[in-house]
């Protein structure tokens, strides 16, 4: 099972990166959990400077960047 969390307060763009990440695991068939990290603290820990940031299995593969579905789709390959 893979372990997904969007790094995020609230912004939009965490919204879309949610939005677009369930998509892509969706599609991909995968087995999944997927968290949202919404304190600035637990965020900090993961070491981005900018939000939103995407983890899979506790590696930071995203940070700063609002990606789309087939982006995100190439990163959980």
């Amino acid at each position: 099972m893979k372990k997904v969390k969007i790094l995020g307060t609230g912004c939009a763009k965490c919204l879309k990166l949610e939005e677009n990440t369930r998509e892509a695991l969706k599609e991909l068939g995968l087995d999944y959990t997927l968290e949202k990290v919404t304190d600035i603290n637990d965020i900090m820990n993961y070491g981005i400077m900018m939000t939103p940031g995407l983890v899979l299995d506790e590696k930071v593969i995203s940070s700063g960047k609002l990606l789309n579905k087939i982006q995100i789709m190439e990163l959980l390959k």
